[in-house]
């Protein structure tokens, strides 16, 4: 089997040049079937899927990948560290010793992928087995009867302060102290909803499921009850765990040693990934849920194959899925992925679903599927302004860099982003703020033209492959769609594509970065392999094999300085709802380092503004904003909550801390809204599902204190530029 994986390394070695050629984030890499390979599998009538995949694998990740990283035992040990992880992250299920018996496995890792004998995934699977089905037992005898909710107690909910139990005893004592630990959360959400001071998400009231008034008796019993039912159902989903989620888990443990944007993708995951990239998928337009045994329709996409019927609704129950005039499949206790799967499909096709009314009553309605496009994934654009200055401001958010690579004429994130520019150039709008907070990239390309559309032309971002080479990427449009004053908004979630034009834009001169401490950090370029175009004729029957997303190259700015790792500085730095939190690339296990490559040439923009004078300006603001003082006190408490992992297991104690928690909670977010920001519905409808999305948009944009500050820093933006 070496000769094999021997000449598939030197193919797939050929074959880089064309898949570092990929300009975007998710390119298909060449479909061309290696007939070399073929003839060599031809001759072993033996060769498995895993060994075909692992195979592929290998070659890829060893010749492509930017860190030129062996899979060696070195990898390998690595590796098993992170399988553990992802086999029982909690460490609720494995004691010492079981963890003890796989370590024989902690250099095998490379064999195993290179052989296709994946003994761990037996050995793992036969002891967590083993492990569910006693925790089972044990679980329903513990609630099977009221528990002690006065005893003083704790239980440590942060995984990775607690080590595996050193043996059964220790095992059944921590599931015993969850037990107890769910059912009080229940019982206290209970009482909440039935004193009707339950808010949802929103903020709204929550109804208790039941009309029936519980005595805390009753209440007590029911949540024991609900509890064991929960857990049935999850020990059932990890008891009949599929093979490709134990694939999942071996494949990634390998790929996420390479660094954390490297996974392999089932087929299933690949298709996420393309509605991901694109906004759109085929289907029927339903929002669904996991509710227990159901799934439930959360909300319908206006205007898709669901809402046209008129018949399907927030809290229908889908009872079963049927293929045309095919009998239907029941989907009561399957999961959400699996009954996704059955409900998309082709357009043009029909799916019937069987569903349940919140009345009770039962209905079979055929659904015709469409393409839906996922609004919230692209470009929105409004006016801002703010009482007393009153300076029309054009806001523009972008959730992500889409594009649909498999469709030309389909939407684009630069093509929305130059129409909404456009729109608003016509509105008379003094300045503009583009928001890519959250925005965790998308597609290379456009990165480039949506940063071009502010610069009359020159480099953008350069591109360094694994080989050293580096590529400029340039805007070579002399267009600028827009002139004015512009601000960008990060925070540490803007990621890839984003930083790329927040770094473009400060390095230019041409607008002023405003948000939190620093972006993410992801300063690299990543392709999509399909894999089945690796596979020879002979072995086409282990398709569909899915994909690597796989980095292949490292970004730098115009500067020189890369965006991985340390990401975007802001100009002005404002704090934030996530200034405590440790997300970043730099938190992240076997990121890529930051580095440096030889800057080039560009012309700064004409109309540079005096960062210091705006930036003493705005915090002189804070300081006296009560809005950021809340907001910081907000802050400071959630990192104080989220650092108290250790919870009292006393009733008293568990009613006192959801009380508090529930009280400042409420208090934050009255105190955070705001209506001195007045947002304009570009798009006016008296559709309720509209009227309804943009008071949600226009409520979150009042209530942000980034935004307010942003707009008095756009105004003193416009009047240093009058006086220049």
């Amino acid at each position: 089997m070496k000769v094999h994986v021997l000449f598939l390394s030197l193919l797939l070695l050929t074959q880089t040049a064309s898949a570092q050629k990929a300009k975007t984030a998710a390119v298909t890499d060449n479909q061309e079937e290696p007939s070399l390979l073929g003839s060599l599998i031809s001759s072993q009538p033996r060769y498995t899927r895993e060994m075909l995949l692992g195979s592929i694998l290998k070659g890829a990740l060893e010749n492509m990948h930017l860190s030129n990283k062996q899979i060696d035992n070195g990898l390998s040990e690595k590796a098993f560290k992170l399988f553990l992880e992802r086999l029982d992250y909690g460490k609720q299920f494995l004691t010492q010793a079981d963890v003890t018996s796989l370590e024989k496995y902690r250099k095998e890792f490379d064999d195993m992928l290179f052989n296709g004998q994946l003994s761990i995934l037996d050995a793992s699977s036969e002891l967590m087995n083993k492990r569910i089905g006693q925790i089972e037992k044990y679980i329903e005898e513990i609630l099977a009867k009221p528990m002690d909710y006065n005893k003083k107690e704790v239980i440590e909910t942060d995984a990775k302060k607690r080590k595996f139990p050193a043996n059964e005893k220790e095992l059944y004592a921590h599931w015993e102290k969850l037990m107890k630990y769910e059912v009080l959360s229940r019982i206290v959400d209970t009482k909440e909803e039935q004193s009707g001071v339950a808010t949802d998400e929103k903020g709204k009231k929550k109804k208790p499921t039941s009309d029936k008034k519980l005595t805390d008796v009753e209440i007590e019993k029911d949540s024991r009850s609900k509890v064991l039912k929960s857990y049935k159902k999850i020990f059932s989903r990890l008891v009949n765990e599929k093979r490709s989620d134990k694939l999942d888990k071996f494949y990634n443990s390998i790929t996420k040693v390479f660094d954390p944007h490297t996974n392999y993708l089932v087929p299933e995951e690949k298709e996420d990934f393309d509605i991901d990239m694109s906004g759109k998928l085929e289907g029927i337009g339903a929002i669904l849920r996991e509710d227990n045994s159901y799934i439930k329709v959360e909300s319908i996409v206006p205007g898709s194959a669901s809402w046209k019927t008129k018949e399907v609704e927030a809290d229908d129950v889908i009872l079963k899925v049927g293929q045309g005039n095919e009998e239907p499949i029941d989907v009561v206790d399957m999961s959400l992925r699996d009954a996704v799967k059955l409900i998309r499909g082709k357009k043009g096709t029909v799916v019937k679903l069987t569903l349940k009314k919140p009345n009770g009553l039962v209905k079979v309605v055929p659904i015709v599927r469409d393409v839906v496009e996922i609004e919230e994934s692209y470009v929105k654009g409004t006016i801002l302004e703010l009482a007393p200055a009153n300076k029309k401001i054009g806001y523009i958010n972008i959730p992500k860099f889409y594009r649909d690579f498999n469709d030309r004429a389909g939407r684009n994130v630069t093509d929305d982003t130059r129409k909404e520019i456009q729109r608003l150039n016509g509105l008379g709008v003094e300045g503009l703020i583009v928001d890519l907070r959250n925005n965790g990239g998308g597609a290379l390309e456009d990165a480039r033209m949506i940063s071009g559309l502010f610069i009359e032309k020159g480099p953008i971002v350069q591109v360094k492959a694994h080989t050293g080479a580096v590529d400029v990427l340039t805007d070579t449009d002399p267009n600028i769609d827009f002139k004015k004053p512009t601000i960008v908004l990060i925070n540490r979630f803007s990621a890839s594509a984003s930083e790329i034009v927040a770094a473009a834009l400060q390095d230019y001169g041409r607008a002023v970065i405003v948000g939190g401490e620093f972006s993410h950090g992801k300063g690299t370029v990543q392709a999509v392999v399909d894999l089945d175009g690796y596979a020879p004729p002979m072995v086409k029957s282990y398709s569909p094999l899915g994909a690597l997303k796989i980095t292949i190259q490292k970004f730098y700015r115009v500067n020189g300085s890369s965006t991985q790792y340390k990401g975007v500085t802001p100009d002005i730095i404002l704090p934030d709802q996530f200034s405590n939190l440790e997300s970043g690339e730099k938190f992240l296990d076997y990121s890529i380092p930051w580095g440096e490559v030889k800057a080039v040439k560009f012309n700064s923009w004409k109309n540079k503004y005096d960062i210091k004078t705006l930036k003493n300006q705005s915090h002189s603001r804070i300081k006296t904003s009560e809005k950021f003082k809340n907001l910081l006190q907000a802050v400071n408490w959630y990192k104080e909550q989220k650092d108290k992992t250790k919870r009292s297991l006393v009733m008293s104690d568990f009613e006192k801390d959801r009380k508090i928690i529930r009280e400042k909670t409420d208090l934050f977010k009255k105190e955070l809204e705001s209506n001195q920001v007045s947002v304009k519905d570009l798009n006016p409808s008296k559709d309720k599902a509209h009227v309804e999305k943009f008071e949600d948009f226009a409520k979150n944009l009042k209530k942000d204190a980034v935004i307010e500050e942003s707009l008095q820093i756009m105004d003193d933006m416009v009047k240093m530029e009058k006086k220049s």
